[in-house]
């Protein structure tokens, strides 16, 4: 008995919007139907649990798929729970389960310009066979064994029709016959690409002009003691399209505040150190098995775009817009728990095996960098995650800040740091001497972004981050060896310095910090340090820094600085030129010398003075 109905209005309403709005993600439509196809066969296999009497009881569990070039068709097939004539009319011509009505309530609030958008919160995932057909056939018999053979038929203007069949199998057979500019669709290598990227992971087996598409296992869905580290592997240089091993791995299932289930991965090779350009986001958003997002932008932070993995959450609507998905509540609060779990177990391997973590961070800590920097809601979990050399570590060993920490001196209240290019120039400088003579640990830092890093974090179980070089340090009086100036020699010596080196220097003093070394320079606080000067000269903006006086500390007690002292009133213009010279290496210790070859041209002439 042939019957013609008229989509109700609100259902007209999507399927205009459906045709005519998601032109550039046509290809979805085959995720929706396949993952329609998988529920109705869920529904069936619970369905055979508790039902004797069953249509079709041999038909097998499985997806089939068939492309016709010649005729352009691309046909999906299910033995799974079937409807009966009530069930056609309920589900695919009103809005019943269609969720249209609420869609079209949204649209009438958000206006046209909309569509695109809206349309991914409602499951209407049938209709978006419109976009690429210009007409759908739906073959079905239910389950039940007194239900009819059907045929549903539509256009997807204003109508569809039911009409008797004959013959079909239990479940629903939907053919597509393919608008002309959707021909690739009928095209075996383009679905099989469809397939791979979105239903790899549909529980039954999907095949595709009778070969089977789906070989791989979701992993993240089964218990963590079925599975071994060689499937693992395996399953991550599918997920990550990589070659390498995982450095480590987070495997998980929660229930609250949101349902997930995890599977997320860290690399061994960081691309980015190769020179291969920003690696992009790689972990997919699934739900129920079906791929949502292959490479989300707004899940997990900017700086984790090293993470690869699957996460899936049944809460999750199956939605057609993917730009829906970026600014959807649910997401949010989904990545939040998720880069929660992954830097505690980041922390837990970190201290459970330190030279494997090492090893990792050696690789990736420019995105720990990166996220002290940007991602001020994870701040501190990242900063247990940051490793350096120290003064109290042997070159190439390193400490967390967690560790500095529960070794600080008894009264100790800052963490101090310097930032250089390399262990030697730092424990060669005149700046740390000092803390080791008093036992003070220095982290040792030796990237220009280090200096934004710290000074982004500013604060770590409550302790303030210091640079070795900061102005008002004061470590009390300095335990060198050594006669020092007198009191009035050594004000009388700073005077003369600061006239000599009026446009270099704000301020001279003697200092208590220096062991070893006649002078240092320190930046005023306000001004630039020497690191993010260079950073900014790196970039080519030196031009925009204004012009930077020091403050210029003396060491009374060595003994450069205490024949300087005497040598100027007998003999100033070299005097002259050895304090400028005391100035530069100074200078240069603190990467603060940006004119090296005067120290060349003042070389020479405290050569010739000598050799006169």
């Amino acid at each position: 008995m042939s019957q013609t109905h008229e989509f109700q209005a609100e259902v007209k309403q999507v399927l205009d919007i459906v045709i005519h709005s998601l032109y550039t993600d046509r290809e979805i439509f085959i995720r929706e139907l396949v993952s329609n196809a998988s529920d109705a066969m869920e529904k069936m296999r619970l369905t055979q649990l508790t039902e004797k009497e069953v249509f079709d009881d041999t038909a097998a569990l499985e997806i089939s798929i068939t492309t016709d070039e010649a005729a352009r068709t691309l046909t999906i097939a299910d033995h799974g729970i079937g409807m009966t004539r009530a069930e056609l009319v309920e589900n695919l011509g009103t809005i019943a389960h269609s969720g249209s009505k609420a869609f079209a309530a949204a649209l009438k609030n958000a206006g046209k310009q909309n569509d695109a958008q809206l349309i991914g919160q409602f499951g209407v995932g049938f209709y978006s066979a419109f976009m690429v057909a210009d007409k759908v056939e739906v073959h079905t018999h239910s389950w039940r064994k007194e239900g009819e053979h059907l045929i549903w038929t539509s256009d997807g203007s204003t109508s569809y029709t039911i009409d008797d069949s004959s013959d079909q199998a239990r479940g629903c057979k939907i053919v597509l016959h393919l608008k002309e500019d959707a021909a690739e669709f009928a095209q075996k290598h383009r679905v099989k690409q469809i397939l791979e990227k979105y239903s790899n992971f549909v529980s039954f087996p999907v095949m595709l002009d009778g070969e089977r598409v789906n070989t791989v296992e979701a992993l993240w869905l089964k218990s963590k003691d079925g599975i071994t580290d060689e499937q693992y592997t395996e399953f991550y240089r599918f997920a990550a399209h990589a070659f390498d091993e995982p450095s480590y791995r987070l495997h998980f299932q929660a229930e609250s505040p949101i349902a997930i289930n995890a599977l997320l991965f860290t690399p061994t090779q960081n691309m980015e150190s190769f020179g291969m350009g920003q690696m992009e986001p790689n972990v997919g958003l699934y739900c129920k098995k079906v791929l949502i997002d292959p490479k989300p932008k707004k899940l997990l932070p900017e700086w984790m775009r090293f993470v690869r993995g699957v996460i899936d959450s049944e809460d999750l609507p199956l939605n057609i817009s993917r730009e829906s998905m970026q600014d959807s509540a649910l997401v949010k609060k989904l990545g939040d728990v998720v880069v929660k779990r992954l830097l505690k177990h980041l922390d837990k391997e970190a201290v459970e095996d330190p030279k494997k973590y090492n090893e990792f961070y050696s690789n990736f800590s420019r995105f720990f960098k990166e996220g002290i920097a940007t991602d001020y809601t994870n701040r501190d979990a990242i900063a247990k995650l940051l490793r350096f050399e120290s003064s109290m570590t042997e070159p190439g060993e390193t400490v967390s800040l967690s560790d500095y920490v529960k070794r600080m001196k008894e009264g100790q209240k800052e963490i101090y740091y310097q930032v250089a290019t390399s262990r030697s120039s730092i424990e060669s400088g005149p700046y740390v001497a000092a803390f080791k003579a008093k036992g003070y640990e220095v982290l040792y830092m030796f990237e220009h972004i280090d200096e934004y890093v710290i000074s982004s974090l500013n604060k770590f179980e409550d302790k303030d981050l210091k640079s070795v070089n900061a102005p008002d340090i004061d470590l009390g009086d300095s335990s060198e060896e050594g006669e020092a100036l007198a009191e009035a020699d050594a004000t009388s010596l700073c005077d003369w310095i600061k006239e000599r080196l009026s446009t270099q220097v704000e301020t001279v003093r003697t200092g208590k910090r220096l062991v070893g070394s006649p002078a240092l320079v320190l930046t005023p606080e306000g001004e630039m340090s020497p690191q993010i000067r260079q950073m900014m000269k790196a970039m080519g903006k030196d031009g925009d820094m204004p012009g930077s006086k020091v403050i210029f500390e003396i060491n009374p007690r060595h003994p450069l600085v205490r024949n300087l002292s005497g040598l100027r009133a007998k003999d100033p213009e070299t005097a002259g030129l050895i304090t400028e010279q005391i100035l530069d290496n100074a200078l240069l210790s603190a990467g603060l010398l940006d004119e090296p070859q005067r120290i060349i041209e003042r070389t020479q002439k405290l050569m010739e003075k000598l050799s006169a």
